[in-house]
Parts: structure tokens; C-alpha cells; sequence
């Protein structure tokens, strides 16, 4: 009744070992949410029938390190968060992705000061810049598929010296702001 019907017994498939492997690590990435705050919320959209993460093979959100490959950070982390964060990276199989997922992950957003990490990407490696306050789930799902596009055509995370090297991409907004429908006038002109 499947596909073995279809196909002759004498069949042989050929294929490159390497592309099976990077077909399978692509088409199954398991993301663990580390959401702290309003991104979280465009996160969890992301995986909700009108973005549907499952479609790029991301639905199975794991909420512990040793089952996930992929770490998204969305919000802002507070410096008693960092050795948590830290510590779930660590914890996570190799080979492993990360996502800075809007302002405040990135670069601390509107928030200097001196108890909100500044930047995720100074105490572990961001493969994916995710812009905006709150950035929308496409761009979330864009993220994905950008480490995807990555997986596809270099497999495995590069390393110099054993460490770990970020792929350091960033997604571009995906919408454009509308103008105002009605113009804006001061002291009644």
C-alpha cells in the first residue's frame, strides 16, 4: 500500500551519507524556549496554528537541555538568569544552535542597566539575530529556516580551536510600517 508498492525490488538508492545526516538534523530541530518576557508570547504564537512552526519540522518544543538542539532566548536576561542560561547551554547535545530572539536578548533593549545582560551573545555563541520589540513569529520562523539553509549546506556548527564559532546572521524585518491612515496636526491647523 505505500511506497514499496511503487518501487521495483531490484532498486538501488545512492545518496552522500553526509546529506542524509544534514536532511535529518534539518528537517527535526527541537527547540528549548528560554522566554523571559513579550517574546515569549510572539514565541508561543509561533508555534500556534496560524504560524505553525511544525511545518519546518521545529513543533516539538522540549523543555529540557538534553533533548533540544535549538536555544531560543527571547526577552531580556537578568544577570541572576545568566549562570541558568549559561548552565542550560552547556547542557544541550551537540551539535546545538542558539537564537537571539528580539532587543532585549540581543543587545538588552531599552533596558541599561546594571541588572539586564546586554547581549546574550557575550556569555554564549548566537547563531541568529532576531530584531524588533517584539519581533513577529515570521520572523521567528525565518530564524529557523535561516539555521536550516545552514544545516543543509555545512552541517555541524563550525569550531576554531575547539570552540564553539557563531554564524552570526541577521534576520531582516519581513513588514513595512504602514503610514498613519489620518495626518496628525498640532494646535488645531
Amino acid at each position: 500500500m505505500g511506497i514499496e508498492t511503487a518501487l521495483p525490488t531490484d532498486f538501488v538508492l545512492t545518496t552522500q551519507l553526509q546529506r542524509v545526516i544534514n536532511w535529518s538534523r534539518r528537517s527535526s530541530l527541537w527547540p528549548l524556549p528560554f522566554a523571559t518576557a513579550c517574546c515569549g508570547i510572539e514565541l508561543m504564537a509561533t508555534a500556534s496554528s496560524r504560524y505553525d512552526l511544525a511545518r519546518f519540522g521545529a513543533e516539538v518544543m522540549r523543555f529540557s537541555p538534553r533533548q533540544s538542539d535549538l536555544l531560543i532566548v527571547a526577552g531580556r536576561i537578568g544577570i541572576k538568569m545568566l549562570p541558568v542560561l549559561q548552565h542550560v547551554y552547556q547542557q544541550m547535545t551537540e551539535p546545538k544552535w542558539v537564537i537571539s530572539m528580539g532587543a532585549c536578548a540581543s543587545t538588552g533593549g531599552v533596558f541599561d542597566t546594571y541588572a539586564v545582560v546586554q547581549g546574550c551573545d557575550q556569555f554564549i555563541p548566537v547563531d541568529v539575530y532576531v530584531p524588533g520589540c517584539p519581533p513577529r513569529p515570521e520572523m521567528l520562523i525565518e530564524a529557523v529556516m535561516a539555521i536550516q539553509r545552514h544545516i543543509d549546506q555545512e552541517g555541524i556548527p563550525p569550531t576554531i580551536d575547539g570552540k564553539r564559532v557563531p554564524l552570526g546572521i541577521a534576520v531582516d524585518p519581513t513588514h513595512a510600517v504602514a503610514p498613519q491612515p489620518v495626518g496628525i496636526t498640532v494646535g488645531g491647523q
